[in-house]
C-alpha cells in the first residue's frame, strides 16, 4: 500500500478482531476477514472507567476501622 488514508474510529465502536488483528467498527463481521471474532475494545481501553474505579473513597465504619487498628496494632 503507498497510501495509508486516516480514518477514525470512535473507542465505543472500535473492535478487534482476533483473527486477522484488524480494528474495525462493525460489531458483527470482521471488515478485512470477514471473520466473527470480535472483541470490543472499550471495555479493555476506555480509561474513563479506570479512573472512576480509582477515585472511588472507600471510608469504614468506626466499628471495622477500630478492629483493624487493632489488628495492626497485634501484628506490629
Amino acid at each position: 500500500m503507498t497510501h495509508c488514508a486516516m480514518q477514525h474510529i470512535p473507542l465505543s465502536s472500535a473492535y478487534l478482531c482476533q483473527d486477522c488483528n484488524s480494528v474495525g467498527n462493525c460489531a458483527r463481521q470482521c471488515p478485512a476477514c470477514a471473520s466473527y471474532v470480535l472483541m470490543s475494545l472499550s471495555g479493555v481501553l476506555d480509561r474513563e472507567v479506570e479512573e472512576q474505579h480509582q477515585a472511588t473513597n472507600y471510608t469504614f465504619p468506626m466499628s471495622v476501622a477500630g478492629d483493624i487498628a487493632e489488628l495492626e496494632a497485634m501484628v506490629a
